[in-house]
């Protein structure tokens, strides 16, 4: 059967696909032809997912080395891979701003759809503000008066909108920042590596920990998930990507590689060349850890390399979020003005200015739990992008797929069955805070659908017929 010949259904989802790309994509004027090439790709995802073994010490601290460095083996193919996968398909078949939000939007439906865009985009956000946070953390450490009151405030102020406007200059220099700044941040941990080698004792490896130290397999988990986390957040610039049918798959491939090998290879020098002392493996002690191994220089270097993996963090999911606002406003979940573009640069600037604004109000909140309760919406988002890619693939089989996951209906569940666990887990271990401020800011993404809905049908502003 030929493909003109093929069912209604498929007939009218390759229809949705032609629609979407026309509607989703950026038209590229002549003054700013640029799209995004795969190795600013490549760092945007690993930006998105990893940015470097900072993060990782707390595996250790928890479990000891043997579980850490099998967790940081074993976790990548049970969780990382089958989003990864997810993302590759769904990227490739729907290549427009947006990424989930389109996925869900196609397979249940336009609230799903917006749903899922207020659900992923508060997440986005709210973790967002984390990081100008971070970078003045490190700062007050040279520069103590930045440590509180006024000067601190001002320093988070500063360095969120000086890192704003690099966004808004322009997504390809955005990705081609990305790329210096993985390779000067992966530097000192390349040269630990290879300092550590005769160093190493092979023994050290297969360590269950210090005795006297109770494992703590909650702290353990939740380091191996948010560390290879977020794979999806660049599907929001597939529109921006060129030829993102044949770049997306190739990118996340090769940001899975450089991910994983920037957590195991440092795991395996620093536990392998030091003697064990479990306590200390908390947040930071890799630039410890480089201290002992080469001297102080490493540590400053390692230190210095934190605030630069801060930058990308920062610069990747403003990028995401931004662009997720322009794709909805694609849809037409939002208002055409969302869409809006800098003649300048051709970024969405009201899409940076509002993820801009609501991370700083985020910023100076007491936000243990909201950043608790981001990662909670990331969660339940993740539950609905796994449903809407079986569903998509039960709803249009025959619907043209550049990048196809190789495995029949059963093996996809079960594929999306294992991570769905965790994320099933991470809702369960959730504070009653965590569900409270989760479930207000749920109606708030559900008003929203609805107030959107009404501003249309009163012409309240203008509207993408999405």
């Amino acid at each position: 059967m030929s493909a003109s010949e093929s069912s209604p259904s498929s007939q009218i989802s390759q229809s949705l696909l032609d629609q979407q790309e026309t509607e989703s994509q950026p038209q590229i004027s002549p003054q700013n032809p640029k799209k995004l090439a795969l190795l600013p790709l490549v760092f945007l995802i690993y930006f998105e997912v990893s940015g470097g073994p900072y993060g990782e010490e707390s595996a250790v601290g928890a479990a000891g080395p043997l579980f850490a460095i099998l967790g940081f083996l074993i976790f990548p193919f049970i969780w990382s891979i089958p989003e990864a996968l997810v993302t590759a398909e769904l990227s490739t078949t729907f290549p427009g701003n947006g990424g989930f939000v389109i996925w869900a939007h196609q397979a249940f439906g336009p609230f799903w759809g917006s749903l899922m865009g207020s659900w992923k985009f508060l997440s986005g956000v709210i973790n967002l503000a984390s990081y100008p946070i971070l970078c003045v953390d490190y700062l007050k450490l040279v520069i103590p008066i930045f440590a509180s009151g006024l000067p601190r405030f001002f320093a988070t102020f500063i360095s969120t909108l000086v890192l704003s406007f690099l966004n808004y200059s322009g997504l390809s220099i955005v990705g081609y920042t990305a790329v210096g700044l993985g390779i000067v941040s992966l530097c000192p941990f390349i040269l630990m590596s290879l300092i550590a080698i005769p160093k190493i004792h092979p023994s050290r490896w297969i360590s269950l920990g210090e005795k006297g130290v109770k494992k703590d397999w909650t702290l353990f988990i939740n380091t191996l998930f948010w560390n290879l986390n977020f794979w999806d957040n660049a599907s929001t610039l597939a529109g921006e990507v060129e030829q993102p049918q044949k770049l997306f798959p190739k990118a996340l491939f090769s940001a899975g590689i450089l991910t994983c090998l920037g957590y195991i290879i440092p795991l395996l020098a620093a536990t392998g060349a030091i003697p064990l002392d479990q306590e200390s493996w908390v947040d930071g002690y890799l630039a410890s850890a480089g201290e002992m191994i080469a001297g102080k220089w490493l540590k400053f270097w390692i230190e210095i390399g934190a605030v630069l993996s801060i930058i990308g963090l920062f610069e990747a999911q403003l990028s995401s979020s931004a662009y997720q606002l322009l794709g909805m406003a694609n849809l037409g979940f939002l208002p055409k003005i969302f869409g809006a573009r800098s003649k300048w640069f051709n970024t969405p600037w009201l899409g940076i200015l509002i993820s801009t604004v609501i991370a700083l109000v985020v910023s100076f909140l007491d936000f243990t739990d909201i950043i608790s309760s981001a990662n909670f919406l990331y969660s339940l988002g993740m539950l609905l992008e796994f449903a809407s890619f079986i569903w998509l693939r039960v709803k249009f089989p025959a619907l043209k797929r550049p990048f196809k996951v190789p495995m029949g209906l059963l093996g996809l569940v079960v594929m999306c069955l294992i991570p769905s666990v965790f994320l099933v887990y991470v809702l369960a271990v959730g504070t009653k805070a965590v569900y409270l401020v989760s479930a207000l800011m749920t109606l708030f993404g559900v008003g929203w659908y609805f107030l959107m809905n009404l501003s249309k049908s009163k012409m309240w502003f203008e509207f993408n017929l999405g």
